[in-house]
């Protein structure tokens, strides 16, 4: 692996992060278009068990016909599902105790009850997905959901031929309508909103000559926002790298994406969507140049424009798993990071300590998530899980919901909890939280799909979260979705 040049004013990477981050993602086979459940107590500790295969059918169909139902409103292909599953639940026995989630804002409507339920869908694709085989904090990101208003879906895929597609997904979790794509080689994630959603890319950069005062730093990539509309189709790209055919990677002043971690996030105020990302950063050291690692964000309006008054150029360096969401009381973006600068969890611009840790290769920030007061992140160190709960700085609460894993991963979830989920084996496994407190409600699920250190789940409306996973082969992604719980 290639290492940056000797440092001027910046930290060197830590060879320990370079380690650490390798490994194979396992793909877990399954024949054709199946849906698993899993069931867990909201209301009080109970074993967890293995659903029945029953059972499982029982509970499959009856969410299948409330979805489809409302599909049937908006596309003539899902009609035809939706009486197909409609069918298909005649002759079972309907869950108690469950209740429906609808507003206004959704088309959508799914089925939430006291016990939290998963659907996994079985989606084939039209190419091959690349970056199966690596979850190192370098490796491609394979694919990303979007949450849109009106309760569907946006998958995003990187395949091999370096191209990002998208393509909706219905209330069932399948594909509907066309593919669009565009050039990209690498995927960081996808958003969503009424009229569209943003992507957030990575292509195809240049260097330049330098000279490097020392090592190398290659490829000197841009990362991009892209806005499509409700068909997926471009809007406006804006770069939010800072390479122009002036500026290459190796100019003083240059931000760019390169080999070491370059991951990043997206968040949407209603207006303007928030870019959160590592980056490369150049600096002038006499006659030559060093580069050094941070992140960086960037806030574009509804033009294609960057707001450079809410913009930051340098949040945390060196930083790993950046994180961003938009507060909408205090009208705000929020960001934490895993950084080395005295190793601990740590909101930029300025710093601020949320969780102090130590540099022993193990820190690994999760995500961040709207609190009943303040914001939760989950973090790892010595592969023991923590959620802590602050407002700006130090954390007021931490909790250990007793989770051995290197690598958590944090999304609200219905009205008040979160879920936490983590890898285990060729499966998920996944607590639900209350965003109050922070205290396990009910006992462990387990996901019948692969987790990925650098992917998550995304919320919806609904209540309801969703994740796209790793098929049984690289032409095919699975969503994982928790049905909302009441």
């Amino acid at each position: 692996m290639q290492k940056t040049s000797t440092p001027g004013g910046g930290r060197r990477v830590p060879s320990w992060r370079l380690a650490v981050l390798s490994l194979s993602a396992v793909v877990l086979a399954i024949a054709g278009t199946t849906v698993a459940l899993q069931s867990a107590n909201a209301e009080q500790p109970t074993a967890a068990a293995t659903t029945t295969e029953t059972a499982a059918k029982s509970t499959t169909s009856t969410s299948t016909t409330a979805e489809a139902a409302a599909e049937k409103t908006t596309t003539t292909a899902a009609t035809t599902t939706a009486a197909k599953a409609t069918t298909s639940s005649s002759a079972e026995t309907t869950e108690t105790n469950e209740t429906t989630v609808t507003t206004a804002a959704t088309t959508c409507t799914r089925t939430a009850s006291k016990t939290a339920k998963t659907r996994i869908s079985n989606i084939k694709l039209p190419n091959k997905v690349k970056g199966y085989g690596g979850e190192g904090d370098t490796e491609v990101l394979p694919m990303a959901i979007a949450s849109a208003p009106n309760g569907r879906s946006w998958l995003a895929w990187v395949s091999t031929n370096d191209r990002v597609y998208l393509q909706q997904l219905s209330c069932a979790d399948k594909l509907i309508g066309k593919a669009t794509s565009f050039a990209g080689i690498d995927l960081q994630d996808v958003s969503a909103d009424a009229k569209g959603g943003v992507l957030l890319i990575t292509k195809k950069g240049s260097c330049g000559t330098g000279p490097l005062c020392g090592g190398a730093s290659s490829p000197c990539n841009t990362i991009h926002m892209i806005r499509f509309n409700t068909s997926g189709k471009q809007v406006w790209d804006q770069q939010v790298t800072n390479l122009t055919s002036a500026r290459k990677g190796y100019t003083s002043g240059a931000r760019f994406a390169w080999w070491y971690q370059h991951h990043g996030r997206l968040a949407y105020d209603g207006t303007n969507y928030a870019a959160y990302f590592g980056t490369a950063i150049t600096v002038k050291n006499g006659n030559c140049v060093d580069v050094h690692e941070g992140d960086r964000m960037q806030v574009v309006n509804n033009a294609g424009n960057i707001v450079k008054s809410k913009s930051v150029d340098v949040g945390c360096s060196h930083a790993w798993t950046s994180r961003i969401i938009y507060d909408p009381t205090k009208k705000k973006f929020v960001m934490v990071c895993a950084t080395d600068n005295d190793c601990r969890i740590a909101q930029p611009n300025p710093y601020r300590t949320v969780a102090a840790s130590k540099c022993d290769g193990t820190l690994f920030g999760g995500d961040l998530v709207l609190a009943g007061t303040g914001y939760w992140t989950a973090w790892s160190q010595g592969n023991a899980v923590k959620i802590s709960r602050f407002t700006t700085g130090a954390a007021n609460k931490t909790v250990k919901p007793g989770v051995a894993t290197q690598h958590p991963h944090l999304v609200r979830y219905s009205k008040s909890k979160m879920l936490l989920t983590w890898g285990s084996g060729t499966k998920t496994k996944a607590k639900v939280l209350s965003r109050s407190t922070g205290a396990t409600i009910g006992s462990t699920l387990t996901i019948n799909v692969k987790d990925h250190d650098y992917m998550s789940f995304k919320e919806f409306k609904d209540g309801s979260a969703a994740y796209a996973a790793a098929g049984a082969t690289t032409n095919y992604i699975k969503i994982a979705r928790v049905m909302p719980i009441s």
